[in-house]
């Protein structure tokens, strides 16, 4: 019985092990993992940020070159402050635009930057001021059924739509 019960826990010991192992590469190498950065650290002003989470992705065209570091409210403006790691390699002009985009209509929200044409390149520490915050797709349904339920009143009842057929005359 105690043999058993060795082999039990030294299995279980075991199972944890190559667990933990496990987590640890992939935290390693998803991108996501916390600490200090060897990148390009930037930072940007937006109005809203919603869905935006730590360690989401910073992207180029599509291609991920990145990821959000941290997040504050800037007291005295109160936009929402991002900060952001970039790869170190890229030479981003100054004139580089930031905007909040989302995966799709159920994904995630990442940071995809457009770099502009400029001959002078961010620095480390330096800050994006052309920003686009995130569209909440709530509110944009909202004033699409806001309009249409707007131009629906404003026709009267009994109007025949202008395309609509006359009735035929009677013989």
């Amino acid at each position: 019985m105690a043999n058993r019960s060795l082999a039990e826990v030294a299995t279980g010991a075991v199972v944890l092990g190559i667990a933990a192992v496990f987590l640890g590469y992939a935290m390693l190498h998803s991108g996501r993992a916390g600490g200090a950065t060897d990148g390009l650290v930037l930072t940007a002003r937006f109005d809203k940020i919603d869905g935006l989470n730590n360690g989401a992705d910073v992207r180029i065209a599509g291609v991920k070159v990145g990821a959000v570091t941290s997040q504050r409210i800037n007291p005295e403006s109160f936009q929402a402050e991002v900060t952001l790691s970039v790869d170190r390699s890229l030479r981003l002009p100054t004139d580089t635009s930031a905007e909040i985009t989302s995966e799709g209509l159920l994904g995630g929200k990442y940071v995809s930057l457009v770099p502009g044409g400029a001959e002078r390149f961010l620095a480390n520490g330096a800050r994006i001021t052309e920003t686009q915050g995130s569209v909440s797709l709530e509110s944009l349904l909202g004033r699409f059924i806001f309009s249409v339920t707007q131009m629906n009143s404003a026709q009267p009842a009994n109007a025949q739509p202008a395309n609509a057929a006359s009735p035929a005359p009677a013989r």
